[in-house]
């Protein structure tokens, strides 16, 4: 198996919901379901990576509090090496809705302090070689995202292949958005976007048609994945064909972290040199499960992935 490596955002999300419709302001509102866990983009990503029993490197930074020290105990492989920051842990409030979308809520906190040069100084660039690097929650993390030349340099240097979760912008996307996004993807062998985050940044009103795109902005050599949610997900290989994987129906407990949950399952597959439509397989059953369950749960027993 390749080795696996991650570098992105993790702090604690608060979930609420079902919530509809949206409140009026001074009201109270009673809602079914709750959950305070460890998130953000990466966070889930390793959350399922360590379900599935699987050995991979992790760079992140937590908060100088409580929910700091939180954190920081459900990954203790990993965050004994991660910088901390003075600044307070940042916290998600996401309210559900009965649709399946979700509202989010996020302080800055910790992650303002997340830097390039430090993460770096976490990872074993000769255990990656010839691995996968996982970069996700660019928008959400402007400090390391300023920095994203030196990782893609780095990784350049060690023979790792960078995987891309942009993640939606905060603003929407603006033309400096784009124009962020499409460097970055210059520069990185697999992208990972979900349907609205593909056509929004290429202003495509098809998936097929955005993959296409993105694999336009990309290396000749690179993947593309669009996740479509309940309708499973699609990959355009190097070659242009298009791969599909759908999804099976699921009794949804809340999409919060599906899309990171997909990347670790896909990307699990991947390190394997499992073929293409395999990976889409393997990534959208093991998100499927998680939204599914609670306590969420990354992998049924009969769909647990050997090491």
């Amino acid at each position: 198996m390749r080795p696996l490596g991650l570098i992105g955002n993790v702090n604690v999300d608060l979930i609420l919901g079902p919530v509809a419709p949206w409140p009026q302001p001074g009201t109270e509102v009673m809602v079914a379901h709750d959950d305070l866990r460890v998130g953000g983009a990466a966070g889930n990503t390793a959350l399922a990576w360590d379900a599935l029993g699987l050995p991979f490197q992790f760079a992140a930074n937590i908060g100088a509090d409580h929910f700091g020290g939180w954190l920081a105990a459900a990954f203790p492989n990993h965050a004994p090496h991660w910088p901390v920051s003075p600044r307070r842990t940042t916290l998600s409030v996401g309210l559900t809705h009965p649709d399946g979308e979700r509202t989010f809520f996020t302080t800055n906190g910790h992650l303002l302090d997340m830097t390039s040069e430090a993460m770096l100084q976490t990872l074993d660039a000769a255990a990656l070689s010839e691995g996968f690097l996982l970069l996700c929650g660019g928008f959400v993390t402007d400090a390391l995202a300023s920095g994203y030349g030196k990782i893609f340099d780095w990784a350049d240097a060690h023979g790792i292949s960078v995987a891309l979760d942009t993640g939606w912008p905060t603003q929407g996307w603006t033309p400096t958005a784009r124009a962020s996004a499409r460097g970055w993807l210059a520069r990185c062998k697999i992208a990972l976007l979900n349907e609205i985050e593909a056509t929004g940044l290429t202003e495509t009103d098809s998936v097929d048609a955005a993959a296409l795109a993105l694999q336009k902005i990309m290396s000749p050599d690179a993947i593309v994945v669009v996740k479509r949610g309940p309708e499973g997900a699609l990959a355009l290989d190097a070659e242009g064909h298009t791969h599909r994987a759908p999804a099976k129906p699921v009794q949804v407990v809340d999409t919060i972290g599906a899309g990171d949950i997909f990347n670790a399952g896909f990307l699990a597959a991947l390190a394997r040199d499992l073929p293409l439509p395999e990976c889409l397989r393997q990534g959208v059953a093991i998100a499927s499960h998680a939204i599914s369950t609670h306590p969420r749960q990354f992998a049924q027993p009969e769909q647990d992935l050997p090491v």
